[in-house]
């Protein structure tokens, strides 16, 4: 199995769920809630992630990032993105220094 499955699976599961019932799961509550609450979201689990790698416990910088990815993946999915377009620009990337690829935006 390879790495990026559980992301696809996720994607899937959370594209399904943007049309359910907010009370008949976490995901569904939070594309109910919009865009602002997602990113909320997103902006309190960095931070929580964040104070994880500063304790440097691993089980806990793992589950913070679990939940920073997650977070992403709702916000992906409610924009109509996909992991694969994330991994695609990370492809497009590769190989090239930080520096010459931010060159290449402007």
């Amino acid at each position: 199995m390879t790495d990026d499955l559980i992301l696809h699976r996720l994607a899937k599961t959370l594209e399904a769920r943007k049309g359910a019932d907010p009370e008949s799961s976490y995901s569904a509550s939070l594309f109910a809630k919009g865009n602002d609450a997602i990113l909320k979201k997103i902006a309190e689990e960095a931070a929580e992630t964040l104070l994880a790698a500063k304790d440097g416990d691993k089980l806990h910088i793992v589950r913070e990032t679990a939940d920073l990815w997650f977070h992403c993946l709702v916000m992906l999915a409610y924009h109509g993105l996909r992991p694969e377009d994330v991994l695609a620009e990370l492809q497009r990337r590769e190989g090239l220094s930080g520096v010459d690829e931010k060159r290449m935006r402007n």
